[in-house]
């Protein structure tokens, strides 16, 4: 499987809200830096998210890849319903790192949290 075809699953997998498929595309020491959640192992903050997740929609708007480095972007718009019923839609790029077995090491969550970090802290 290509990278891409695994950026293309991790979307798939994240719609679904299958967090273990997609905690099993990070290696064991993989990491999560989001603007809401702050700095985790990916199988914690997979966890949290989908403890915080009603439903989510994706609509990936495209995938930039570097040829000659280990990083993909992913550009798409994240329609979240969080626990409580409240939506938040909003535009996110996700940069994926890749290592050389093709297991993603680090994800950097990159979007404006204006609206969701008010949300997601009405659900503590």
């Amino acid at each position: 499987m290509t990278r891409k075809e695994i950026a293309e699953l991790y979307i798939n997998l994240l719609q679904k809200g299958d967090m273990e498929g997609v905690i099993s595309l990070f290696s064991n020491g993989g990491i999560v830096h989001s603007p809401i959640y702050g700095i985790k192992k990916a199988s914690d903050f997979y966890k949290e998210l989908a403890a915080d997740t009603s439903d989510s929609n994706l609509t990936l708007n495209g995938i930039f890849e570097e040829s000659d480095s280990s990083r993909i972007a992913l550009y798409f718009n994240f329609l979240w319903t969080l626990k409580n019923g409240e939506l938040v839609n909003f535009d996110v790029v996700d940069i994926l790192v890749f290592d050389e077995e093709d297991k993603i090491t680090e994800l950097r969550i990159i979007y404006d949290t204006v609206i969701s970090r008010e949300a997601v802290a009405s659900l503590k």
